[in-house]
């Protein structure tokens, strides 16, 4: 098998857009978990009862979404970071940068095709990913709850899809592709860094 070595717009990239997913993962996590509108409810009602004070649910819920926004705004931030990252990963091959390979070739292993179909597949599913959220925040209020039903199957792809790349990594690095984690981190092979 050919060892590719990675350009530095290549590895640039590849890093950005990892670390602004993991980033926009992350506010996911805790917006389902410590920062759940209900849970931060439970917190300020818990607080407002040792002091003789008390608030209706719905105001309750109202407050803990407000304590939760900036913390949500980041998540948004990223998104339009995102698709500016995305709209110049798409255009990069159009300049002779970052081609898109052909899972279609004959020549390729089935490894192979695997592999490049699947990078296809994630994009379109951070297409779709961007163009929703994009859609909730800026679109049609009418299309909101319809696009944050299909926004937040985004979570269940995104992890699928790191398991899958780490995976794939560990594997490679231990089989015939030895050097493929310090490829991607410094562009060429680094024989000391490799899992062998």
């Amino acid at each position: 098998m050919e060892e590719r070595n990675y350009t530095a717009i290549y590895r640039m990239m590849h890093w950005t857009i990892a670390l602004c997913m993991i980033f926009m993962l992350l506010t996911i996590f805790l917006r389902l978990t410590w920062m759940n509108k209900e849970h931060v409810a439970d917190v300020i009602q818990n607080y407002l009862a040792t002091s003789d004070t008390s608030l209706s649910r719905e105001q309750l819920i109202v407050l803990a979404k407000q304590i939760r926004k900036p913390m949500w705004d980041w998540h948004v931030y990223s998104g339009y970071v995102l698709v500016g990252l995305y709209c110049l990963r798409m255009a990069l091959p159009f300049f002779g940068k970052m081609k898109f390979s052909n899972p279609l070739k004959k020549q390729l292993t089935n490894k192979m095709k695997f592999q490049y179909w699947l990078y296809l597949v994630f994009y379109g599913c951070v297409a779709i990913s961007l163009i929703t959220g994009l859609t909730i925040e800026l679109g049609p209020k009418t299309l909101k709850p319809s696009m944050e039903s299909v926004h937040e199957l985004s979570i269940y792809y995104l992890i699928a899809f790191i398991m899958l790349h780490i995976g794939g990594i560990i594997i490679a690095e231990l089989t015939n592709q030895q050097g493929i984690i310090s490829r991607m981190i410094s562009g060429t092979k680094n024989k000391k860094t490799t899992f062998r």
